[in-house]
């Protein structure tokens, strides 16, 4: 992990583009690589902001996650596309992600195609200057799909 690099005001050169995407990442699976991937491609540095635990729990339910944040982060900075990752604390509210995004100033918000929160991360985008780039998804079972066919809920 120690190739990770902390990207600030100071180091950040003329035309470094940061892209910011956000998630669980809890069983890796084909279409977070594809979406991983993708949103690294629409700039030069790409951080993901990890929720905690207790998010993934109360957003996917009793039996998630699978892996812990730390495991979660293990696997993330084993990806050669990822260059910064930011294990989330509890956030309770919409502020606290703003809060994140005001810190950050990422020149992209990334997310998925068809995700509930577009239009929050559409605000959080304009509140710092960034555009909002949304990647179709891809069509693979997801981490709730896979883990009800292996038998984890």
């Amino acid at each position: 992990m120690n190739r990770k690099i902390t990207i600030t005001k100071q180091n950040k050169p003329d035309g470094h583009r940061v892209v910011l995407v956000g998630g669980c990442f809890d069983v890796l699976h084909y279409g977070h690589i594809s979406f991983l991937k993708s949103a690294k491609q629409l700039g030069d540095t790409l951080i993901v902001a990890l929720e905690s635990d207790a998010n993934v729990n109360k957003m996917k339910g009793s039996q998630r996650p699978v892996h812990n944040q730390m495991q979660r982060r293990q696997m993330l900075a084993a990806l050669s596309m990822v260059d910064q990752i930011i294990p989330l604390p509890v956030m309770n509210s919409d502020s606290d992600y703003r809060k994140l995004v005001l810190s950050i100033k990422p020149h992209i918000i990334a997310t998925t195609q068809g995700d509930p929160m577009i239009q929050k991360k559409q605000q959080h985008a304009a509140s710092v200057g960034a555009k909002l780039k949304i990647i179709p998804k891809v069509r693979t079972p997801s981490t709730s799909q896979l883990a009800k066919l292996i038998g984890l809920e």
